[in-house]
């Protein structure tokens, strides 16, 4: 059974890049930092303790190359992990506040994952608890780029500073332009957030977990067909469960809500693809066949005219 869930042929669509970096390329980054410095920052019991760890993460990012070399990283540990296809968030928005040339950074990570086995497309990242302003300039830097490998808009960061009702006008732009809408939403909130994502037309949710306290909810998403992007390992660090056992993964599955598998910030979280897979199996007992349906979602629900559509 761990070896089918190695070979299982994967398709990751919740990943940050800058969430991706693991202690030991992040002391390449910065040769001062020790193991011990990088561990107590990655240390994250809750969601405000993560924004300074991913504030803190991002600092270390100073040129074009730097995010070249974390995108080889992660491109290489999905390979080994046989994740075909990934959609990779990127955080245009914290770039942008950094004073960073965008642009420069997203000719970069492209070349770089150009000798990758993995296929990959680019979600640009919002800041929500930001002003509306300031995300509408990363959608309009988006929809330039829809031809070179950016597939959509995503809005990350705090729910609770930061309803989706505020960027209704972007994702309106977003959408007339032709990019994808791919928000959190439902992550460290209840169905409200997630039922605002819906309307504005998100067509899939990051995160989603607070989906399960709506029956109403998780029938319309199943009716509408709106994947729920789950990451389990993240949710129980970030504190969003209290334990474990507690994920909704398996009921959200069970009412019928399509859902991928995602490993949202794995060198932070220290968690493979493989191993969401695993957890899926040993603790919520989905069984080879729901898992193999789980993994097609991935490419079935992707951003890519190759993929949308077909299950592999």
């Amino acid at each position: 059974m761990d070896e089918f869930l190695q070979r299982l042929p994967k398709a990751e669509l919740h990943v940050h890049l800058e969430g991706s970096i693991e202690p030991e390329t992040l002391q390449e980054l910065e040769p001062s930092l020790t193991r011990e410095i990088i561990d107590d920052n990655y240390a994250c019991g809750d969601f405000p303790a993560f924004m300074r760890a991913y504030k803190w993460v991002n600092r270390f990012l100073r040129t074009p190359d730097d995010y070249a070399l974390i995108t080889r990283r992660l491109l290489g540990r999905m390979e080994r992990d046989n994740v075909r296809y990934a959609e990779i968030n990127l955080s245009a928005g914290v770039i942008l506040w950094k004073k960073q040339e965008l642009a420069a950074i997203d000719e970069a990570v492209r070349k770089a994952a150009e000798g990758s086995a993995v296929q990959v497309r680019w979600i640009w990242d919002a800041v929500r608890q930001w002003s509306a302003g300031e995300a509408m300039r990363v959608a309009e830097m988006a929809a330039e780029r829809i031809g070179c490998g950016v597939a959509g808009l995503g809005l990350g960061g705090d729910e609770t500073r930061g309803p989706a009702e505020k960027f209704a006008g972007v994702f309106a732009f977003a959408r007339r332009s032709g990019l994808h809408l791919a928000p959190h939403g439902g992550e460290i909130t209840g169905p409200e957030s997630v039922w605002a994502a819906v309307e504005l037309g998100a067509e899939r949710i990051g995160h989603g977990i607070g989906a399960a306290r709506d029956p109403r909810l998780l029938e319309t998403l199943r009716e509408r067909d709106i994947p729920i992007e789950i990451c389990i390992t993240s949710n129980v660090v970030l504190g969003a469960v209290e334990r474990l056992e507690d994920h909704p993964v398996r009921r959200i599955f069970d009412a019928g809500v399509p859902i991928t598998l995602n490993t949202d910030d794995p060198g932070m979280f220290r968690t493979t693809l493989t191993r969401e897979f695993e957890i899926a199996r040993d603790v919520f007992g989905f069984s080879e066949d729901e898992l193999r349906l789980v993994a097609a979602n991935g490419f079935r629900y992707a951003f890519s005219s190759q993929f949308r559509g077909q299950a592999t």
